[in-house]
């Protein structure tokens, strides 16, 4: 009975969220392509509560799925800790790409160069720690790729 009740409530949320994006949507389009894209006035009044909706939309939705994915890992102490024991690991790596990559300049997988940046800016070595990191997640992901295909062609 109460699924039944929390059902309903949902589909009328989502209803509503439905009707106002199709009011919003045909607001642009009676509009029309050339008030939209010459007039500036047209613009704020009708594109940008679309995309103000879109975005309000996007916020809720992301945060109730954090809220419900907690609320989930919460309930179910093993995967809390799974979960814990997984983003540990993605933080050692993060550490290790951090102390690889290089403040000074910025070094693609190519080990060329990339422009921008000073010399010794953090901003270079986050970057730098997101190149590596993506590397050593890459390394790992081929490396299971592999060995999961030579074992499936072993067994058969």
């Amino acid at each position: 009975m109460k699924d039944n009740k929390f059902s309903k409530i949902i589909t009328y949320i989502v209803t509503a969220i439905a009707v106002v994006g199709i009011i919003l949507l045909v607001r642009v389009l009676m509009a029309g392509e050339d008030a939209v894209e010459n007039d500036v006035a047209v613009q704020n009044s009708v594109v940008s509560p679309l995309v103000s909706f879109s975005q309000y939309l996007l916020y809720g939705v992301v945060i109730v799925t954090l809220v419900l994915s907690l609320l989930g890992l919460f309930k179910n102490p093993e995967n809390l800790k799974k979960t814990l024991l997984g983003l540990t690991a993605l933080g050692v790596l993060f550490v290790v790409a951090y102390f690889m990559a290089d403040s000074d300049v910025v070094i693609d997988n190519a080990n060329t160069i990339l422009e921008g940046g000073e010399a010794g800016s953090s901003v270079n070595q986050f970057t730098g720690a997101g190149i590596w990191f993506s590397i050593i997640l890459g390394g790992i992901g081929l490396t299971f790729f592999v060995f999961d295909l030579v074992k499936g062609l072993i067994k058969s």
